[in-house]
């Protein structure tokens, strides 16, 4: 299946050329550093660009001070970084000189620039990028340390986060003896869940918006800062239009309340989008997205969640963010998808995070293993999560309200489902009650074949059925059907399909009334909605 990046331990790598080099050489400066000392500290922003014109550089590992992981390290041609050098993120590692070493280092914008304009150096650039990210990914090599997610919900929160945003994180067990170090160096109470950022810096009362803070993720807004374009969701259509808008040169943001992918990124595996013949998760397919569209200057706030949208007497839009912040553009896409519905179960609330899941992914599947476990829904991505979840669980129990699946899931899902021996697929019948403390124990189900209750034994129930839209930050500007999915094109006087009933109002993907809620038709939807953007703010 593919990834996200290329594995660094086989890559074949590709240096700079020396045209390359001449060019940072004419807009960057040459910087002499002592052996031992650190040029980049974890946590700090990415500010810079540096490449390596002599000496040696090596990652620092947070825990011991020593070198990072195998004993690699940077030398001559070579550049540091990684790919939230993109959006300004935190450097995730510090960075210290092996022996007195020779730094040629040009100013990120002034770096983003030059790359957009030489394509051949920010393809080699981006590609080692993402590759480092990968392998941060694949061993836990991060500064944030997360302790106890298997015991504590909002650790658990992060984790999910943290997984879905493709953010690396060292995540230790309560049980660890390395926790119990962790936790000494840092003057905590031992066995108890913590989020810690490099050696020693306790981050209290965690929340997956903190981390974000902390790692330069969320953006801060100025008050008269205005965007060409503002794209409020970060699912496939998001994403798309975000990669469109920065090509074409408009000034975009994206704003996303939980994770870049949206709902798909919780699916674990994608077989039947063109162009990956071995599949790809959700996650990473919008993560490549995501860099793509950084890449061309669009930028991403995330978490952050649309609340109140406002047009203003100058045309402008002005978008209400949960904090309080404000901020504006001259045109605005809305691509804020469907979530799944909560089931009307007592407890349902109490549970969540605890035992009840809306996403399948890598993280979630670590408190399944060797267990029961209930996929509740009849869709691709119910199937996809069974698929996924039955390679460490138990046994996996698909609850399917209908008779068939033929109409709402794939036909090469459906067979597999059907043919695998740890999954039982259970058609009229549905979850009915929860069980447990403060962790999901058991549920009953009510079977409409056999017309009897039984209860399972499980720790994980995935809900993953229904589509509500989320329609209500927009406050009344634009036309919604029945159901609440935002109406479009000629059901509201329009020629184009994408346009709502509001001028300078777009919407994409599956909040758009009538659309097919398929990955492919929601990149497709984003793509082609920015040439209508553009359109509309060349009118003005």
């Amino acid at each position: 299946m593919e990834t996200l990046g290329q594995d660094l331990r086989t890559m074949v790598r590709t240096p700079l050329d020396e045209t390359h080099v001449a060019a940072m050489r004419k807009v960057g400066t040459e910087r002499r550093v002592k052996a031992g000392e650190i040029t980049h500290r974890a946590g700090d922003p990415t500010t810079e660009f540096t490449y390596l014109l002599d000496g040696e550089m090596e990652a620092v590992d947070p825990a011991t001070g020593g070198r990072y992981g195998d004993g690699a390290s940077l030398g001559p041609t070579q550049f540091t970084g990684d790919i939230a050098f993109l959006s300004g993120g935190a450097y995730s590692m510090s960075l210290r000189a092996v022996q007195d070493t020779t730094l040629l280092c040009v100013e990120r914008e002034v770096m983003l620039d030059l790359m957009s304009r030489i394509p051949e150096m920010s393809d080699i650039i981006i590609t080692v990028f993402a590759a480092r990210r990968r392998g941060q990914l694949e061993r836990g090599a991060s500064e944030l340390t997360l302790i106890g997610a298997e015991a504590d919900r909002n650790i658990r929160q992060i984790a999910a986060f943290a997984g879905r945003n493709r953010i690396p994180v060292r995540s230790l067990t309560l049980d660890e003896a390395e926790a119990e170090t962790v936790a000494h160096a840092c003057s905590i109470a031992p066995n108890a869940p913590a989020v810690i950022f490099g050696k020693g810096e306790v981050i209290a009362d965690p929340t997956p918006r903190k981390i974000a803070s902390r790692l330069g993720l969320d953006l801060n807004f100025e008050e008269d800062e205005l965007h060409d374009v503002m794209i409020v969701g970060g699912g496939p259509a998001g994403v798309a239009a975000a990669v469109y808008a920065g090509s074409e040169g408009l000034k975009g943001l994206v704003v996303e309340d939980l994770a870049i992918g949206g709902q798909a990124g919780t699916s674990s595996r994608i077989e039947n989008y063109m162009g990956f013949p071995t599949g790809i998760s959700g996650a990473d397919l919008c993560w490549r997205g995501e860099v793509q569209a950084m890449k061309f200057g669009t930028r991403f706030a995330v978490p952050r969640r649309a609340v109140e949208l406002q047009r203003k007497d100058d045309g402008t839009f002005h978008v209400v963010l949960d904090d309080g912040a404000e901020t504006c553009a001259r045109a605005l896409v809305v691509a804020t998808g469907v979530q799944y519905r909560q089931l009307p179960i007592a407890r349902l609330a109490e549970f969540e995070s605890a035992g009840i899941y809306y996403a399948a992914t890598d993280v979630e599947a670590r408190y399944c293993r060797n267990t029961e476990v209930v996929v509740v829904g009849g869709g691709n991505s119910a199937g996809q999560a069974a698929m996924f979840l039955s390679r460490t669980a138990k046994h996996v129990h698909v609850l399917v309200r209908g008779e068939t699946l033929a109409s709402s899931m794939s036909h090469y899902l459906t067979d597999r489902l059907e043919a695998h021996p740890r999954i039982t697929v259970h058609y009229r019948t549905q979850m009915t009650e929860l069980h447990g403390g403060d962790e999901l124990e058991a549920i009953t189900i009510h079977d409409g074949m056999a017309g009897q209750d039984w209860k399972i034994n499980t720790r994980a129930a995935f809900v993953m059925v229904g589509a509500a839209p989320n329609t209500d930050w927009l406050s009344g500007l634009v036309d919604l059907d029945e159901r609440g999915f935002v109406q479009t094109g000629p059901s509201v006087g329009q020629s184009s399909a994408y346009a709502t009933s509001c001028p300078g109002i777009y919407a994409v993907g599956d909040v758009r009334e009538g659309s097919v809620k398929r990955v492919a038709s929601a990149v497709g939807e984003g793509s082609v909605v920015i040439s209508r953007v553009w359109d509309y703010l060349n009118a003005d």
